[in-house]
């Protein structure tokens, strides 16, 4: 998938300042400092999106490495919403995946808000009523 000429997608994973401020920028829950720094290293695919040489958009999957994986960290700052980014990104991360599996693997994701038209786009469906998605915050155990 093409981007407009002034972006430039990279296999690269953001770094621990960009990752935070585009998370923050683009309205998803802020993370602590710390927890980015050692999460990021760990991520599958990773991508970015540059304009001007600024991160201005970043896409993640984390899994076990053969079996289990989940889409996460999709983020378009809001200056840069409406023009492709978040299909390339998706396009780019599911591609490289694939490249990478030597078996079928489970992908999954949680989609905020609208978000969940894009995903389809690339094969994501809801999988009630036979599952349901859950998730829950956890927080260190008191040392």
């Amino acid at each position: 998938m093409t981007l407009i000429e002034a972006y430039h997608l990279k296999h690269a994973i953001p770094t621990v300042e960009d990752y935070l401020s585009l998370r923050m920028v683009a309205g998803l829950s802020p993370h602590d400092r710390a927890a980015a720094k050692a999460g990021l290293p760990n991520s599958i695919v990773s991508v970015i999106v540059e304009f001007e040489s600024q991160t201005v958009a970043m896409g993640r999957i984390v899994g076990d490495g053969g079996l289990f994986f989940q889409v996460c960290d999709i983020a378009v700052h809001p200056a840069h919403q409406g023009k492709g980014l978040g299909k390339a990104i998706m396009h780019e991360l599911m591609d490289r995946l694939a490249q990478t599996l030597e078996a079928p693997a489970y992908v999954s994701l949680i989609a905020d808000g609208d978000a969940n038209h894009l995903y389809a786009r690339y094969g994501f469906a809801s999988v009630a009523p036979m599952s349901q998605g859950m998730a829950r915050w956890l927080k260190p155990a008191a040392g």
